[in-house]
């Protein structure tokens, strides 16, 4: 039996590792979750927490798989990116942050030729890390075979969804337009934030008021991924990661002064432009709809439901074949003196 140990800083880890542990699960191996102070402890009752960074390592896992972009270097087992979102760039720097390493991973389970042709470039670069493409695990609730068909809806429904980041985020700005789009149109509405707004009360006060006063609005809190976007029409939007995974779905997205707009997109500049902009997507143009499909392909291959049953073939494959034959990560001394002090934990 096999040991996988799921490292969750944020809530948004669930969503993209659950697919994972039933992949394990199913193939009879054991799965427990690492949470970090930062990540809400929503664990179901069939799941299994490890409180301690001492008892994390005396259960010696496999692989310690991470959603985030670094992972406690003295925890035993391979140490497997499965990422939190696709590269979009949302912040329009000349490099993404999604392809900065910082010497922690041993794998890279990349999505599809946005993300795999980079890191592929890297690996021959660096040498201390394999690529394996294998979709993102997330993915495999939007494309599993078993759902049902989505439920006929008798009024559109639109989900608002946005980035956490000052000057790229629409959310400072966009409850106005939503509390006058729900009172106009005959649409519904679900509100998400991303967890890392969840603690700004005035935000949310602003947002949950609306809740309030419309019977046609919902504020959900977290956006929990594919079972959101299955109620959905259309996903109003700033530049969040979150707008590719909505156009897997093959459903329009309406943006607010997106970083990298594109024909796949329907993207404004003012905020009294929103609501023409959500009835055009809502038509769906067959132009904007080919266009949907293109950039979804780009950023994600796989669309079987075997994504997550792919993340653990590469970490049998890297066990049996690359394990302890490749280049030694960079030292990184600073950061890992800072991780450890993070945890107290000095024991070698």
């Amino acid at each position: 039996m096999k040991r996988y140990l799921l490292f969750a800083s944020h809530s948004y880890a669930y969503s993209i590792m659950r697919p994972i542990e039933r992949e394990a699960w199913r193939r009879g191996d054991e799965v427990a979750w690492f949470l970090e102070d930062t990540c809400p402890d929503m664990l179901l009752p069939e799941e299994k927490r490890i409180p301690t960074i001492e008892e994390a390592i005396a259960w010696n896992p496999l692989a310690v798989i991470a959603p985030g972009n670094w992972i406690y270097p003295f925890l035993p087992g391979i140490k497997v990116e499965v990422f939190h979102g696709y590269p979009i760039n949302k912040r329009a720097e000349k490099k993404d942050d999604h392809f900065t390493l910082r010497g922690w991973f041993d794998i890279y389970c990349t999505q599809g030729p946005s993300s795999t042709i980079p890191f592929l470039k890297l690996e021959q670069q660096k040498g201390y890390f394999k690529v394996y493409e294998t979709g993102w695990p997330k993915a495999d609730d939007t494309f599993n075979p078993n759902l049902p068909p989505e439920p006929k809806r008798q009024r559109p429904c639109i989900l608002y969804g946005t980035t956490f980041s000052k000057g790229i985020s629409s959310v400072w700005e966009m409850a106005p337009v939503i509390d006058r789009l729900a009172s106009e149109k005959g649409w519904d509405w679900i509100i998400t934030f991303h967890p890392k707004l969840m603690n700004d009360s005035e935000l949310l006060s602003s947002y949950k008021a609306l809740e309030q006063k419309h019977p046609n609005v919902s504020f959900r809190g977290t956006n929990v991924g594919p079972e959101t976007f299955r109620q959905a029409d259309a996903l109003l939007c700033d530049s969040s990661s979150l707008i590719v995974e909505f156009l897997l779905t093959g459903k329009p997205a309406v943006t607010y002064r997106n970083t990298n707009p594109g024909p796949f997109l329907i993207d404004v500049q003012q905020l009294d432009e929103v609501g023409p902009a959500l009835e055009k997507a809502l038509s769906r143009p067959a132009e904007l709809m080919r266009a949907i499909e293109e950039y979804a392909n780009h950023h994600e291959s796989h669309r079987d439901g075997r994504n997550s049953a792919r993340v653990l073939d590469a970490i049998d494959d890297f066990a049996a074949h690359y394990q302890g034959k490749l280049k030694p990560k960079p030292l990184n001394l600073v950061r890992k003196l800072k991780l450890r002090w993070r945890l107290k934990y000095f024991k070698l």
